[in-house]
């Protein structure tokens, strides 16, 4: 075993000074990981940084990582301990505290590492964990992707023990006499894992008793079939996004465009960017997703775990959490700059020169207004008279007809004048308080950015 791990080793580009950050259980597994390193690194051992990380669920949890301080301490090697209240987090995130308590040592490997300055982060994983892995997943839902099995070298993870099987560590660890603590949850079958371990794995021996090395292979297959698909994926990306200022926007025809296989994984790949990872989105979302993209409404939407999905007309949103709306009421005075939501600026002012409208730039007859004028967003029931058309339209059929998204309707500013709308302001004036050919005053009212606010002659 010490002969394949070195070759594993050179493999990933390890030597005697690999800056290395190793996460220690103070188990089996992580111990003789923690071994096999030290004796191929030898003298270059002190380039490890042992991280033990107390999850606070266990009443022996302190034992643990005394045990694991000790241990290292008898090697010469700095350890930290890091102590997490994973309890506490779950349910503060409404997660399981399998899912809290890897999520919080994610966050913690990466950012000791990133600190460090470390080349790897070395985990334990092992050959029935890549097994056990499988089958949770599948029992869980996930699809072809999400099947494909843990790689040995991912970004900064690196798992050198994939290769070989708990039974083949139970040995090494006898064989070298090496001392490890048991966690009693581990026999704990609440846990989905544990009974995978102890209940389902057993039983598919009795058919095949080399189901977890099958289950392994098929999960390797799956992930060499994966790395191909990414590079579809990241050949096809640049066609289907459309932005990632507020999240993504993403082209829904390129979508629809490419195969359903390279379909899942595209909006596969998006909510993973937007959220961090793919932990708890199972096939049930990825297809719900699908049925957002080809739905015929041309505004739909969905709540996803960890992330919001909305279809709006050729493009499909995806964010973190819903867009709040935005409501705002202010008040616009002549000759005083008022700041709009979105940043930009409107400012009215009286003139006695002819004035061309445009989309920003509007011209009323100020005899028939009453100052201060209301700036403020949509109300239910609003409704407005266009210019160039007769008779009044509800404010929200107007917008839809003109293709306006629903988080655009619904924080879109109006400028009104005792209740009438005046002003949909950037985008069409009303039919009210034209001015007169006769008029020698005018009312002049622009939108600017904020860069041109010193372009006013204030």
């Amino acid at each position: 075993m010490e002969r394949i791990f070195s070759k594993i080793a050179r493999q990933a580009g390890v030597g005697a000074e690999t800056s290395l950050l190793l996460g220690v259980s103070g188990g089996v597994d992580s111990m003789v990981l923690l071994d096999l390193l030290c004796r191929f690194m030898g003298d270059g051992g002190h380039y490890l940084q042992i991280v033990h990380v107390d999850h606070q669920i266990r009443a022996k949890s302190d034992e643990d990582a005394d045990f694991v301080l000790n241990q290292c301490r008898e090697l010469g090697i700095p350890c930290q301990v890091e102590r997490v209240d994973v309890p506490a987090l779950a349910i503060e995130k409404g997660l399981s505290l399998e899912t809290a308590g890897r999520e919080a040592r994610r966050k913690l490997f990466l950012g000791q590492a990133e600190a460090a300055g470390c080349m790897h982060i070395v985990l334990a994983h092992h050959r029935d964990d890549q097994a056990e892995t499988f089958l949770q997943r599948l029992l869980r839902g996930s699809g072809k992707s999400g099947l494909a099995g843990m790689s040995e070298i991912q970004g900064l993870w690196w798992r050198p023990l994939l290769r070989f099987s708990r039974q083949e560590i139970m040995a090494y660890a006898e064989q070298r006499k090496l001392r490890w603590v048991e966690d009693e949850s581990n026999a704990d079958t609440v846990y989905l894992r544990n009974r995978i371990r102890h209940q389902l794995l057993p039983q598919l021996s009795d058919y095949n008793p080399e189901i977890k090395q099958r289950l392994a292979s098929l999960s390797r297959q799956f992930q060499l079939e994966e790395d191909f698909w990414q590079q579809q994926v990241a050949q096809c990306w640049a066609k289907v996004l459309v932005n990632n200022e507020d999240g993504l926007r993403l082209n829904r025809q390129a979508l629809l465009d490419a195969h359903p296989a390279l379909q899942v994984r595209l909006l596969r790949e998006g909510l993973r960017q937007v959220r961090g990872d793919l932990s708890g989105i199972a096939t049930v979302h990825l297809d719900a997703l699908s049925r957002l993209l080809h739905t015929e409404r041309s505004q739909a939407e969905l709540d996803l775990p960890g992330s919001w999905a909305g279809r709006r007309y050729e493009q499909l949103w995806l964010r973190k959490s819903k867009p709040e709306r935005l409501s705002f009421d202010l008040l616009l005075s002549l000759g005083k700059p008022l700041s709009l939501p979105d940043g930009r600026v409107l400012y009215a002012e009286l003139s006695g020169q002819a004035v061309s409208e445009t989309a920003v730039q509007v011209v009323f007859d100020p005899s028939a207004l009453e100052f201060p004028l209301q700036v403020r967003s949509p109300e239910a029931g609003d409704r407005f008279r266009p210019s160039g058309m007769r008779g009044q339209r509800k404010l929200k059929n107007f917008m839809i007809d003109l293709k306006l998204e629903k988080e655009q309707r619904q924080s879109f500013p109006l400028l009104l004048d005792r209740g009438e709308i005046l002003w949909l302001i950037g985008l069409r004036r009303s039919a009210l308080a034209p001015l007169e050919s006769n008029s020698r005053k005018m009312l002049v009212l622009r939108l600017l950015e904020a860069a041109d606010l010193p372009t006013i002659a204030l």
